[in-house]
């Protein structure tokens, strides 16, 4: 389906409102068209690849202002030796090098209070997986298992890797975001 049918088809779907109609009386179409993509995404084949994290680093240059904090990147490695950065937020990268290093708090952070609810309602984090790349956007998804049932769950890739750390569970990438992100250079 082209772009313009997409178009021609949300037109005709507003169309075809009787008079006094809104679209609120016809939430079955509303529902169809807020779904989101990702929501939408057809199952294919991903080729995974298991990947370790190396660390969390930090990037200087001199035009970021000091009084700014530096942007962060967690550096991804397969059993290749092929490496992935993402760059994260700073909280994001606080929470995945916590994680790394075992740091224990007497409270539980955002990312232990969310295995801790897993754990108690009889869950558990199967595994993690990197699944897309797109626009300069990495997309992740959380596999759980609760009660015999499996669910994915969509993710940023750093809330996806500091869950994964804790509850220690493997990391996945997709071979394609791999192959289209892997750096040369050794960090």
């Amino acid at each position: 389906m082209k772009e313009g049918d997409e178009e021609e088809e949300f037109e005709g779907s507003s169309e075809d409102l009787g008079e006094g109609q809104s679209e609120e009386a016809n939430p079955d179409k509303i529902d169809d068209l807020l779904t989101s993509e990702i929501e939408n995404r057809q199952p294919r084949r991903l080729d995974e690849k298991q990947v370790e994290v190396v660390g969390v680093y930090e990037h200087h240059d001199k035009e970021t202002p000091s009084e700014y904090s530096p942007p962060a990147f967690v550096l991804l490695r397969d059993k290749q030796n092929r490496q992935v950065l993402i760059w994260v937020g700073r909280f994001e990268a606080y929470a995945i090098s916590v994680a790394l290093e075992g740091v224990p708090f007497d409270r539980p952070m955002t990312h232990d209070l969310l295995k801790n609810v897993l754990d108690r309602l009889g869950g558990r984090v199967e595994h993690v997986l990197i699944d897309d790349l797109w626009q300069e956007t990495y997309y992740a998804k959380i596999t759980v298992s609760m009660n015999g049932t499996t669910i994915e769950i969509d993710s940023r890739p750093s809330d996806a890797i500091a869950l994964a750390l804790r509850a220690r569970a493997p990391i996945y990438m997709a071979e394609a975001v791999l192959q289209q992100a892997n750096i040369e250079e050794e960090i």
